[in-house]
């Protein structure tokens, strides 16, 4: 065991076996699958056999291998089911929506206009692409006329093949008297009496930024209507550690990776950010003279303001839902246990009081009512989950090394970082997996791609940013609570631990 697992709360500096081999199923269809592989491997390939084996031949043993058979197929249904339930619970299991997004038409000839307008076209689509809610047409099947205003739709045009879309995005875009103005509709184009689903007019100063943002709005506002009224997540923001100024600080940028930007300039190690519910403040870790304390910064005030000394080593602090409490770990009593405390640091008090270290505690985001965390109580880090008072404390992962705890917004799920096979000469690898708070039953996120750690839910519950080392060094991913879609967000320097924001 590596003694000092807890001591950033993310174990992101360690050095762990790399991972040769894996395959993933639910964990109470492991034994069974493993026997029934190896045997088929053996009778599935090579020259025929010069007789027939025994099994073929003796009656019992051929009722034996029935049985064993049946076995494995009912045990192979929890997969498929497993995929049901992840879907269903992460919103991603509805039929997705076929739509067309025409390039916004431009309504002026503004020397702004072109650079601007592509700025807009770009993020529109990329936001609906990546929302998990819809399936874009291919826009080599749109018509030569695409619309700028409802009178230029032709309905047939679109709703038939090729395009074959049940929605089409469209409208204008124009820079006129120093004023940006856009204009956007979503049309059911099945529905002729009656097609407009959204109407919406926005106005800005000209400028890439405001393009990008009122991209981010309307694509948040089909989303909302085609993704069972779930707000979309085009005009979040993510925080994350970067080493790319030389020290380990704290940024932020937009969900896509847009945009970012370094928010501390402390020049010591800082690590694992928080944003409260409402985006008014930062916590984090930082190390200080008097040693690793909780930290806050007013996103308000574009500063850091006052929180108490601990005494002790403090680190992974984490909100309530409702922003008035934080919990971290602290060793201010001797062995790093959970704490919880006011959002000023007041009305200090402990939750556990374990043998072992106690680490990265994270609130029930719809319940407010229990906290996972990550305990070596028992040797390696396994995820636990206990009421807010400290009782009903409950071993969630069963074998391994389990870290990074992140609970979805719906409360039905906790993602994790898990090495299921740890130990030397174990070919295992650190992978997401999903988990079904419930009935334990779990499914592998991330395959055979480098080591991954510190997922953190978007507030759709749909979507899930975590650091990978799968392009050669550390830098920030996100990917569709389903394991698709992943996508690459950070590039320069080394990009760790991110949090995405409540909304």
């Amino acid at each position: 065991m590596h003694p000092k697992w807890y001591m950033s709360g993310k174990h992101q500096n360690e050095i762990l076996p790399s991972n040769t081999y894996r395959v993933t199923i639910l964990s109470y269809g492991d034994p069974i699958f493993r026997c029934f592989s190896h045997a088929t491997m053996r009778h599935s390939s090579g020259p025929p056999a010069p007789r027939e084996p025994r099994w073929a031949v003796v009656p019992e043993l051929r009722v034996l291998v029935a049985l064993v058979c049946a076995l494995v197929f009912c045990s192979a249904v929890p997969s498929v089911v497993a995929q049901d339930w992840v879907k269903t619970g992460t919103g991603l299991g509805v039929d997705k929506v076929r739509l067309a997004v025409a390039d916004f038409k431009p309504s002026s000839s503004d020397p702004q206009n072109d650079a601007l307008l592509k700025t807009f076209n770009d993020t529109l689509w990329n936001d609906l692409d990546v929302s998990g809610v819809v399936e874009l047409v291919s826009k080599s099947f749109y018509p030569l006329q695409v619309p700028g205003q409802p009178v230029d739709v032709n309905f047939p045009a679109w709703s038939a093949p090729p395009p074959n879309a049940a929605m089409l995005a469209f409208g204008s875009f124009g820079v006129a008297g120093g004023k940006l103005t856009v204009q956007g509709w979503l049309y059911d184009v099945k529905n002729t009496a009656s097609p407009q689903v959204l109407g919406k007019q926005y106005t800005d100063t000209p400028s890439d930024d405001a393009a990008r943002v009122i991209a981010h709005k309307f694509a948040d506002e089909i989303i909302l209507r085609l993704g069972g009224g779930i707000a979309g997540i085009a005009e979040s923001k993510i925080y994350f550690v970067s080493d790319r100024s030389g020290k380990k600080e704290i940024w932020v940028m937009d969900y896509d990776g847009s945009n970012q930007r370094q928010l501390t300039r402390l020049g010591s190690i800082s690590l694992s950010p928080r944003i409260s519910p409402d985006g008014s403040r930062l916590a984090f870790s930082s190390l200080t003279k008097t040693g690793w304390e909780i930290m806050m910064y007013s996103v308000d005030l574009n500063r850091l303001v006052s929180f108490p000394h601990m005494g002790g080593t403090n680190l992974s602090p984490s909100w309530s839902p409702d922003g008035l409490k934080l919990a971290f770990s602290s060793s201010r009593g001797g062995s790093p246990e959970i704490y919880i405390a006011d959002a000023n640091g007041a009305n200090l008090r402990s939750m556990t009081a374990n043998k072992g270290p106690d680490v990265s505690p994270i609130w029930n985001r719809k319940t407010g009512a229990q906290i996972a965390y990550v305990s070596g109580v028992t040797g390696l880090p396994q995820v636990y989950t206990m009421e807010t008072d400290g009782t009903n404390q409950q071993r969630m992962t069963d074998q391994g090394y389990a870290v990074s705890p992140s609970w979805a917004p719906n409360g039905q799920f906790l993602v994790l970082a898990w090495e299921r096979k740890y130990g030397p000469g174990d070919p295992g690898a650190l992978d997401l997996y999903l988990m079904d708070i419930a009935s334990k039953q779990w499914v592998q996120l991330t395959h055979d791609g480098g080591r991954n750690d510190s997922p953190s839910w978007a507030p759709d519950g749909r979507h899930i940013v975590f650091q990978s080392s799968r392009s050669g060094k550390e830098e920030i991913w996100m990917m569709l609570a389903d394991g698709t879609k992943l996508r690459q967000l950070t590039f320069t320097g080394r990009n760790t631990q991110p949090n995405w924001s409540w909304k």
